[in-house]
C-alpha cells in the first residue's frame, strides 16, 4: 500500500482540518469545491467506524457530503444505537473512507483563502505573511 493513501483528501481528513491563517477565528469547517471526486471501496471495519463516530463533527460531515454532491446519504444526526446499527455504520464508513476528492480546493469559511487539492492531496501550507 502506498503511503499517499493515508494522506489523501477523504472526508475523514476534511473533518479534522481547519484554517490556521493568522487572525482567523472561524476556520472550521473548510468549504469544499470539488472538481474530481472518486469513490473507492475500502474494507469495512465496523469497530473502527464506531470509534471514529465520537471524534467526528457530524454536522460538518453531512455538510461536506452536500458539498461533494452526495446529498441524502447520511442521516442529519447520529442514531443513539449507532454502535449496533450496521446500516448506519456502513453509510458512515462510505462517507468517511470511500469518498475522495482528487482535485479541487478547500476554502477558509472566514477569509476565503483557498488551499488546493491536487492528486488527492490537500496543500495546507501557509505563506509567510499568513503565519
Amino acid at each position: 500500500m502506498r503511503l499517499s493513501r493515508f494522506v489523501n483528501m477523504r472526508l475523514i481528513t476534511h473533518n479534522m482540518l481547519t484554517s490556521h491563517v493568522k487572525g482567523v477565528k472561524n476556520g472550521y469547517p473548510l468549504l469544499i469545491t470539488a472538481k474530481d471526486v472518486k469513490e473507492q471501496e475500502v474494507d469495512f471495519n465496523p469497530d473502527f467506524v464506531s470509534k471514529m463516530i465520537t471524534r467526528i463533527e457530524w454536522p460538518a460531515l453531512t455538510k461536506a457530503m452536500e458539498m461533494v454532491g452526495k446529498t441524502d446519504l447520511l442521516p442529519t444526526e447520529v442514531p443513539k444505537d449507532y454502535e449496533t446499527d450496521n446500516d448506519f455504520l456502513k453509510k458512515a464508513h462510505h462517507a468517511l473512507m470511500e469518498i475522495e476528492i482528487i482535485s479541487g480546493c478547500l476554502s477558509c469559511p472566514e477569509t476565503g483563502r483557498e488551499f488546493p487539492i491536487t492528486n488527492g492531496i490537500p496543500n495546507m501550507l501557509l505563506n509567510e505573511d499568513e503565519v
